[in-house]
């Protein structure tokens, strides 16, 4: 059980707690943002090359390595775009009347150089790991990939739940790309075609013939398009899923509560200094209306 099970645990746990580190630290002040992406491209640096050697492995340990690498480098990438530091060119909202392939094209320029740093991203894994025998690394990035289009396409067209609450501030604007439907067209071809997808790999992982490299590298795949699917199942289902990364939606919530004390603390400040400034103005004002008399000073 464990064969199965411990692959199917990690890449829960992965899942889970790496998306909640991107949206905590793409939640904190701007004036972090360029050290979290420095320190990010450090690990994603590690990773590549961690991804590099695990693809000459046909073993479990490798399976795991390239796997890991692959969602470390595609996590870099997450946030320096949530980060709103590789975007688009276009960096504000649509018109409420902006509707069809115009409005289309928008969303396009509004993640272009994004979608673009994707495409680079898949390249570097494919060259670092061409013609090895460990192919996890790549297969890891492209499901990511897939899956996370699927999702922005779904976004598009209109879904129930848009989790807007993942959407830190410097990207607000994307919303208006956003729609809310009960469901599109494309929703049900996405869920189903991942989930056959999902059941081959799971198929290949489950087969009596499979070696134990197969058996981890296909329950990792298997469990993360498994993931992906039920991502897209909480598009249109009535369930809070941003309950999952509270933790991680946290750093949002101290921002603001910081930026609302700095804001009382300059109100505050700024009231003193009128008080102050009017208390002077009123002695000012006072010796000026006196004036000498022969018993003394009388006012005027």
């Amino acid at each position: 059980m464990s064969t199965y099970g411990l692959p199917l645990l990690y890449v829960l746990l992965l899942w889970w707690f790496s998306t909640g580190v991107v949206l905590y630290l793409d939640g904190l002040p701007r004036r972090t943002h360029r050290w979290s992406l420095l320190g990010a491209t450090a690990v994603a640096l590690l990773a590549l090359f961690g991804l590099t050697l695990g693809s000459r492995e046909v073993s479990v340990i490798g399976a795991f390595v390239a796997f890991t690498g692959a969602v470390l480098v595609w996590g870099w990438l997450e946030l320096s775009f949530l980060t709103g530091i590789v975007t688009g060119p276009r960096k504000h909202s649509c018109a409420q009347s902006c509707a069809g392939w115009r409005h289309f094209l928008h969303a396009v320029e509004a993640i272009l150089y994004h979608e673009l740093a994707l495409i680079g991203g898949a390249a570097l894994i494919a060259v670092a790991t061409w013609d090895r025998p460990n192919q996890v690394g790549i297969w890891t990035f492209l499901i990511l990939w897939g899956m996370r289009a699927s999702a922005k396409l779904n976004l598009f067209l209109g879904v129930r739940n848009l989790s807007e609450d993942f959407l830190p501030e410097q990207l607000q604007y994307l919303k208006s790309f956003f729609s809310r439907k009960p469901m599109n067209l494309l929703f049900p071809v996405s869920a189903t075609v991942s989930t056959v997808i999902g059941t081959l790999l799971l198929q290949v992982a489950l087969a009596d013939d499979t070696t134990a490299f197969e058996v981890a590298a296909f329950t990792l795949l298997a469990t993360l398009m498994g993931l992906a699917v039920l991502e897209h199942w909480f598009l249109v289902l009535p369930v809070p899923a941003n309950e999952l990364w509270r933790w991680g939606l946290r750093s949002r919530t101290m921002d603001k509560r910081f930026k609302a004390w700095r804001g009382d603390e300059l109100k505050l400040e700024i009231a003193e200094r009128t008080a102050l400034s009017r208390s002077r103005c009123a002695g000012r004002n006072w010796i000026a209306n006196m004036t000498p008399s022969r018993g003394g000073w009388r006012r005027g």
